[in-house]
């Protein structure tokens, strides 16, 4: 059932490229939405580019705004990144008026009957700018972190009426913070690409021997975002006997200074790759930052993790590795100083740390669709929502995507 407003529904997803995983988590929603729902218009919304159409900013900096956050984690250089969030939020808020004046007026042209934002720090902007529009828009947040950072980052008091989160921890927070429960929807993690959905019909052992790695090897797959990271030359430097598939996106660099290096392993370097759903599947475990969407991607591949935390882990993700060790399903170091003993650790457990992996089971690309749809109803008057925990097992089990984990184990 599609919920029309003048003859069309047009739902549009608010993203922006500061590090990768709110464009991915767009990108496969409206790929998800546009399967179930081919009669709705979805459309991608990049949200600096609305805010900066002329690119002034780039003009007078040299760069895009996001430029610098996305080369800060390509560096490693993440210390601060505390300090700058609370600047950063300050400028928001300060630049309030002007946002919210941008904003309406891109509105008033799109007419979308719903707008769901993909990104923290700026709802309150989207939130005010969608108020007094003529035709009515229903107003949806969908997290694409674990949890929360108060204040000010996903959940905003008085401004957030929908809210999507995948962990009880999120939702119970912004409960605590003021939100309405009936509109705090839970479903079973982070989305991730539909990829990581198909079946896998290539021969396991015969693509890792195409790539000089045996069958018979605990493989590692390092990965830090779309950009890379420099860390990832200490972690291969101090891993020089462990098999490893290192994917650097889109940091030619960062490649070719890892490719020179020496190894007493099989060793397979990638450079950017719209397809990490086939390494991690070629790989048994994962090494990286605890980053929401990379995490959630290598557990849907049945893949135990060994992230850190420390002074350079990014405020919103330092929840994640509570979450990790609570659940068991990999290892936190306070650096990669120790990886070699943890990836011995880790390969001695793997098969315990693999049944922890499996109970960890994420459907939320086919859940959040269902969780709009049935917003849409609510603003229309046809039901009531509910914010108790939807998993839409008809939607996933309809669809032809298949979890593949149980393949690989």
């Amino acid at each position: 059932m599609s919920i029309k407003a003048d003859g069309e529904t047009k739902v549009a997803l608010v993203y922006f490229n500061a590090g990768g995983g709110h464009r991915a988590a767009a990108l496969a929603l409206k790929s998800e939405l546009d399967r179930q729902h081919p009669d709705w218009t979805v459309s991608l919304i990049d949200l600096f580019e609305v805010l900066d159409p002329k690119q002034q900013f780039r003009r007078v900096t040299g760069f895009a705004p996001e430029a610098y956050y996305n080369k800060r984690l390509a560096t490693g250089f993440t210390l601060g990144l505390s300090s700058e969030l609370k600047l950063l939020q300050a400028i928001i808020r300060m630049s309030h008026p002007y946002l919210v004046a941008r904003l309406s007026d891109f509105w008033r042209e799109v007419q979308a009957t719903m707008v769901v934002s993909l990104v923290p720090n700026f709802n309150r902007a989207i939130s005010d700018s969608l108020t007094g529009l003529v035709t009515p828009t229903a107003f949806v947040t969908v997290m694409t972190d674990l949890t929360d950072h108060p204040p000010h980052f996903w959940f905003e008091p008085g401004h957030t009426k929908h809210l999507v989160c995948g962990t009880d921890h999120a939702a119970s927070g912004a409960i605590a913070r003021g939100a309405d429960a009936q509109n705090v929807y839970r479903t079973s993690g982070m989305i991730i690409s539909s990829r990581f959905y198909e079946p896998f019909t290539e021969d396991r052992h015969e693509a890792r021997r195409a790539l000089g790695l045996s069958p018979d090897d605990t493989v590692g797959l390092v990965m830090f975002g779309g950009h890379g990271s420099n860390v990832m030359k200490r972690i291969a430097t101090a891993l020089p006997d462990k098999p490893l598939i290192l994917i650097c996106g889109k940091n030619e660099t960062l490649r070719r200074s890892l490719l020179s290096l020496p190894t007493k392993a099989a060793r397979h370097v990638v450079g950017f790759t719209d397809n990490v759903a086939r390494w991690m599947r070629l790989a048994d475990y994962f090494i990286g930052k605890p980053g929401p969407g990379a995490v959630s991607e290598a557990l849907h591949c049945g893949l135990p993790v060994i992230v850190t935390r420390n002074a350079w882990t990014m405020p919103q993700e330092r929840w994640n590795t509570e979450w990790i060790r609570e659940q068991e399903i990999g290892y936190v170091l306070p650096s990669f100083r120790k990886i070699h003993s943890a990836v011995q650790m880790l390969t001695a457990e793997i098969e315990r740390l693999r049944r922890n992996v499996e109970r960890v089971q994420n459907h939320a690309l086919f859940e959040v669709p269902c969780i709009l749809e049935q917003i849409l109803q609510g603003e229309r008057g046809s039901i009531r929502p509910t914010g108790e925990s939807l998993i839409c097992a008809e939607t996933a089990t309809k669809s032809n995507h298949v979890d593949h984990v149980s393949s690989l184990t």
